[in-house]
């Protein structure tokens, strides 16, 4: 009795469920056909009529400025005609929008204005900009003309300028349009197709504190597109400000010291790493790169075979010739394979292996008896063949890298290079070959394999100039210095510093010692595989309080006595002169 009551109960819940569920469906199936068929013209008819546009708004990029405050980088207002990609379908559309620009100046076919519109797509309601970089003269004539459509809109856009040209240009680097490279690899989704970005030098390194934050402005519009209403408003946000160590009349000077000369000339502050002058001559006007420059004028300037674009100074990789031979003295010291008596006669010429190869020393005749302080002030090459094989290339590697050989700087802008540090295993792995004796020779002396960029050598002069710190180079003026200690004694470091002291004031580098101020540094001349030999100096002023080291290259200048030393004596006399 009780089993039979408890089935009927059951099959009666079940089947009040079945109704419950056949009357829900049967109700979400009349909703279904009544909006989606019975309605549709309607519901289309309203969304056509009233639509949601949304126009980001690009923020004003921070400024850039020189340690004076004189303005490297800026903006300027400019115009951009923008639409929306739902306005702009046929290819009468597109061919009659082209007629347009083409009557007011504006250079852009339908198969342009297409691409562009592609390029730019993400959302029916999100507008795309048809032609920028118009000025206001240009607007204005623009939407009076009678053909101006409806679903065509002006809107205000910053651009960058770079007021001193070429002057700064390896470290101001400039912006461009973001590539599909670039919008795939970014991390924050921040960008869009359009959108302009930082390519080199400070542009890309501080790329996102200068960028600022963009804004967005949401609007209500009819089925022709004119504006009904502002739903919403966020106000773009300019980026921050930087002020830069660099100084822009020292880099005038610079500029005026290598005029006509292919070549770097750098100079910093020894204690805290504030690059003061950064000069890579040739150079090139970032302008026409930012607003638009065309196919022909971008390959002819890839294509210069004085490599203007090329930054020499983090870029360039040398071998560093004589002014490399403060590093080889720092191993002998250190390792003791000399001392303040070692000697070496020089005869002219050096002579290792069986059968024996000749190297000959710079001074054909020879220098005599030298002991360290000779061989640095005389730039002696026998004395450091001779003892650097004594050493050997694996310490001469070991200290090479405690000196930031074949490391890159740190520099806070992109684009650097490690250089080559070279020893037995990297011959090895790139030729297949043992490292001989030979090679030795030629590395003690900054030849053979030994690659550095000038950047690199500044350092190792800052370090003998302020007791042994190698600094890390900056130009953000907000960046706390860094820096870490090298091994090199005291005792030996002042070995070395009275050495290269005494090239000024009595050897190779006697002509930086006639600008008013006491340098002290080493004169180089480099073998070129490609020309004529470069010609380097590296040295610091005052030489008895050491504030500025300076880095001159000439690039096949021949003798960095003659050459090279006058002008980065100039550069460090002009700094001094001038020094706040």
């Amino acid at each position: 009795m009780y089993k039979i009551l408890d089935h009927f109960d059951v099959d009666h819940r079940l089947l009040y469920l079945r109704n419950i569920f056949v009357f829900s469906m049967s109700f979400l199936i009349v909703g279904m056909v009544y909006f989606q068929l019975v309605k549709a013209d309607e519901y289309v008819n309203m969304a056509s009529n009233n639509r949601l546009r949304v126009i980001r708004l690009l923020s004003p990029r921070g400024n850039i400025h020189d340690a004076s405050g004189v303005p490297l980088a800026v903006n300027v207002r400019t115009f951009e005609i923008k639409t929306y990609p739902m306005n702009l379908r046929t290819d009468e559309e597109f061919a009659g929008t082209a007629a347009l620009f083409a009557r007011h100046g504006i250079p852009m076919t339908s198969e342009d204005l297409k691409e562009s519109v592609d390029k730019q797509y993400i959302a029916p309601y999100r507008a795309v900009s048809l032609a920028g970089n118009l000025t206001l003269a240009q607007i204005s004539d623009l939407v009076m003309d009678p053909d101006f459509s409806q679903n065509l809109f002006p809107s205000p856009v910053w651009r960058r300028i770079y007021p001193t040209g070429a002057l700064v240009a390896h470290v101001i680097g400039y912006v461009g349009e973001i590539t599909r490279d670039e919008l795939e690899d970014q991390r924050d989704m921040y960008y869009q197709a359009g959108d302009i970005v930082g390519k080199s030098g400070i542009e890309a390194m501080y790329e996102e504190s200068l960028r600022g934050v963009v804004g967005e402005q949401v609007v209500e519009v009819d089925s022709r597109g004119r504006r009904l209403r502002n739903v919403n408003y966020n106000d773009p946000q300019k980026g921050n400000d930087i002020k830069l160590t660099l100084d822009l009349a020292a880099q005038r000077e610079a500029l005026r010291l290598m005029e006509g000369r292919k070549g770097v000339l750098v100079a910093m502050d020894v204690n805290d790493g504030s690059v003061r002058v950064f000069l890579s001559s040739p150079s090139y006007d970032p302008n026409p790169l930012t607003w638009g420059i065309s196919l022909k004028a971008w390959s002819a300037l890839l294509d210069d075979p004085d490599k203007p674009m090329m930054n020499r100074v983090i870029g360039g990789a040398y071998p560093p010739g004589s002014v490399f031979k403060v590093v080889t003295a720092a191993g002998l010291l250190m390792e003791n394979v000399v001392n303040t008596k070692t000697t070496v006669f020089c005869p002219g010429y050096f002579r290792i292996g069986d059968p024996p190869r000749t190297f000959r020393c710079w001074r054909r005749s020879g220098h005599g008896t030298e002991d360290i302080y000779g061989a640095l002030r005389d730039s002696c090459d026998v004395f450091f063949y001779q003892n650097g094989v004594k050493l050997g290339i694996d310490k001469l590697v070991e200290w090479g890298r405690d000196f930031g050989v074949g490391e890159r700087t740190g520099i806070d802008i992109p684009g650097e290079s490690r250089g080559t540090i070279a020893g037995g295993e990297w011959k090895r792995n790139r030729t297949g070959e043992p490292w001989y004796q030979g090679d030795t020779v030629n590395y003690a002396i900054g030849q053979g394999y030994l690659l550095m960029t000038p950047m690199q050598l500044a350092l190792v002069y800052a370090a003998f100039a302020n007791g042994g710190k190698l600094v890390v180079p900056r130009f953000n003026s907000e960046k706390a210095p860094e820096w870490r200690d090298v091994k090199v004694s005291k005792a030996n470091m002042d070995i070395i510093r009275r050495g290269i002291r005494d090239v000024v004031e009595r050897g190779t580098g006697r002509l930086a010692g006639t600008y008013g101020v006491e340098v002290t540094g080493k004169t180089g001349t480099a073998q070129n595989s490609q020309g004529d030999d470069h010609a380097w100096f590296a040295g610091y002023a005052p030489a008895d309080n050491p504030k500025y080291v300076a880095v001159a290259l000439i690039e096949g200048g021949g003798s960095g006595s003659s050459t090279a030393a006058p002008i980065a004596a100039q550069m460090l006399a002009y700094l001094l002169r001038n020094d706040a």
